[in-house]
């Protein structure tokens, strides 16, 4: 099966403002097959969040590369990427970003919006995937008129709006309880297995690291496979490294 998505020593440093950058990521290497839901772990602060926005192209590394279907992404220039990032890439965050005056099916539509369509013409696919991820009887409402739950859906649905190979998912039920999250779980892992939709996720949630294909954990600026009794561990909630 071809890469999807490989990553390949991945260094990012920031300017603290100190005599030393703070080395977020220390060569950070990984490879996605289309299809997969690969999720990373890691204590807060690791930089889970970083190592997603560089494999979505919404920065750059200080050094290595990232290769999207074997083309390097970081050879593009800046208009480039953001045509990638919308054409190839969906995002979802912890925090849903709906804008408060649009209805759900015009939130969903705004990727395809962008890039000039009508709603016309696009809506609908977006009434399509507001069905696939049963919200079809709340499309003409409003984000303040929809719960936590269903907000987060809504996003997942904008996300999926511009057919992308790569899904790229922030701590995406970070804010939700436990039976709120659980029916986003079942459709990210249904989205996969059905459509082949590709998944990254970042998460503390080990309910939704149950779902992966792959488990990464993330420590000291390296990624690696955690050994099977770590893994379990991890999914069970009870890993050692997390108890800080």
């Amino acid at each position: 099966m071809s890469v999807l998505l490989e990553a390949k020593d991945v260094v990012k440093h920031y300017n603290a403002g100190g005599d030393a950058p703070l080395e977020v990521l220390r060569g950070v290497s990984m490879q996605v097959q289309p299809g997969e839901i690969v999720v990373v772990m890691g204590e807060s602060g690791t930089g889970k969040s970083t190592l997603l926005h560089l494999l979505g192209a919404l920065d750059r590394p200080t050094s290595g590369t990232v290769s999207f279907k074997g083309e390097d992404l970081f050879a593009k220039s800046d208009e480039e990427l953001a045509a990638f990032r919308n054409r190839a890439v969906g995002f979802v965050f912890q925090f849903h970003h709906l804008l408060p005056e649009f209805t759900a099916l015009e939130n969903v539509s705004m990727p395809a919006l962008i890039q000039h369509r009508s709603l016309a013409d696009v809506q609908d696919r977006a009434s399509t995937l507001l069905d696939i991820l049963g919200l079809a009887d709340r499309a003409d409402h409003r984000p303040s008129a929809l719960s936590g739950g269903e907000k987060q859906r809504v996003a997942v649905a904008r996300a999926l709006m511009n057919e992308p190979a790569l899904v790229l998912l922030d701590e995406p039920t970070g804010n939700l309880d436990a039976r709120t999250a659980e029916p986003l779980h079942r459709e990210i892992e249904r989205l996969s297995r059905e459509l082949g939709q590709t998944f990254v996720v970042v998460t503390h949630n080990p309910a939704l690291a149950a779902i992966a294909d792959r488990v990464l954990r993330l420590e000291h600026g390296r990624l690696h496979e955690p050994d099977p009794s770590d893994q379990h561990s991890l999914l069970e909630g009870s890993s050692p490294r997390d108890a800080s």
